[in-house]
């Protein structure tokens, strides 16, 4: 090889070892980003709370009641005062058996402006029908005439709690004349009445009025959807009592209330009730609890496997990074000998060249 030709290869290879090592530290910052980006993923990892399951005993606590009679009295407060007395509320709960009640529902036809169940015409709850109404009524025309009577009184009642629970609209009465009481002519309310063939005693159902004229219709206009009905039955009516001071609470040796002392209201002595202990349990908000929790673990799941799915790619670039990078090294390992054997040739044309000329 001659002086010229082994300088233009030492300088290609010169070159291409530049190129080389320019390579090695462009994959040497791409090593070191993907790193960074690895090590930011495991931070988000280490930086996520693990879902916990809720705690039954987190929605379980003590509840106190005592009895008055009829009525049964659940303790919601007592707060300590200063001369070791209670402030007490509670709530004080009966069962009322004579109370409008939720019966279910029932399809309504209509024919014409009158409404039916089945062959049953419902009709105006307290107000006092026709005689063609009372004919065709199988409840009405079982009735004498102060029976009837009796029995629109009784619905005007009906009306009255109907009206106070569950609203409707407004009573539409026609005043009396000379101080005599005033006629019901709209409750707003419409009744039914079926008989209970064991016991032969009939038991009133109402329907809301509002409830019958938006109800789903046919083309012909007659209902197709089932109406809300109601009745009269049991239901519990609770009142809460707040803030009964120089209470006195009587504890056993473990700290648990066993009576308490209510105060009278005109000074005299107080009553003294007995507290029964008793562990309730909010299993709606248990549950509405256990439902997020497994939500969250759902979604710290998917995190999880979204961030190792990243850091997975992220590793699988790095080794393809790592394996170009020995091929470098290797490629650079070998354009190194070259040159150094170019090198050692060069020395040689040029010593051969001062001796020719020597």
């Amino acid at each position: 090889m001659g002086m010229a030709a082994s300088q233009a290869r030492f300088l290609g290879l010169t070159a291409r070892k530049t190129n080389v090592e320019y390579e090695g530290q462009q994959i040497n910052q791409q090593r070191t980003t993907l790193a960074n980006q690895s090590a930011n993923y495991y931070n988000d990892l280490l930086g996520m709370s693990v879902p916990t399951p809720p705690s039954v005993d987190s929605y379980t606590k003590t509840v106190y009641t005592f009895n008055d009679g009829a009525l049964t009295n659940t303790v919601t407060a007592l707060i300590a005062q200063a001369d070791g007395k209670y402030t007490l509320s509670y709530l004080s709960s009966y069962e009322d058996d004579f109370s409008p009640v939720a019966a279910g529902t029932s399809v309504v036809t209509k024919n014409g402006n009158d409404y039916m169940v089945g062959s049953v015409t419902l009709r105006e709850l307290g107000v006092m029908p026709s005689e063609d109404v009372i004919e065709n009524d199988p409840y009405l025309s079982t009735l004498t005439e102060e029976q009837i009577e009796a029995l629109i009184k009784e619905e005007e009642q009906y009306a009255h709690m109907l009206h106070e629970k569950y609203g409707g609209d407004d009573y539409n009465y026609r005043p009396g004349i000379g101080g005599a009481e005033g006629v019901l002519i709209s409750s707003g309310w419409q009744v039914r009445y079926v008989e209970n063939s064991a016991t032969g005693t009939w038991t009133p159902y109402f329907y809301k009025l509002e409830d019958l004229e938006n109800g789903v219709t046919n083309q012909n206009g007659d209902i197709q959807s089932s109406i809300n009905c109601y009745t009269i039955g049991t239901s519990t009516k609770t009142t809460e009592i707040k803030g009964i001071k120089d209470c006195h609470i009587e504890k056993d040796s473990t700290g648990r209330y066993i009576s308490i002392t209510i105060p009278s209201e005109d000074g005299g002595p107080g009553v003294t009730y007995s507290l029964t202990t008793s562990t309730v349990t909010d299993q709606d908000a248990y549950d509405d609890a256990m439902n997020q929790y497994e939500y969250d673990k759902y979604q710290y799941d998917q995190t999880i496997q979204e961030i190792n799915a990243k850091i997975e790619i992220i590793q699988a670039q790095d080794k393809n990074l790592e394996l170009r990078l020995k091929q470098l090294d290797t490629e650079q390992d070998a354009i190194s000998n070259e040159m150094d054997a170019v090198q050692k040739v060069i020395e040689k044309n040029t010593e051969s060249s001062f001796k020719t000329f020597g």
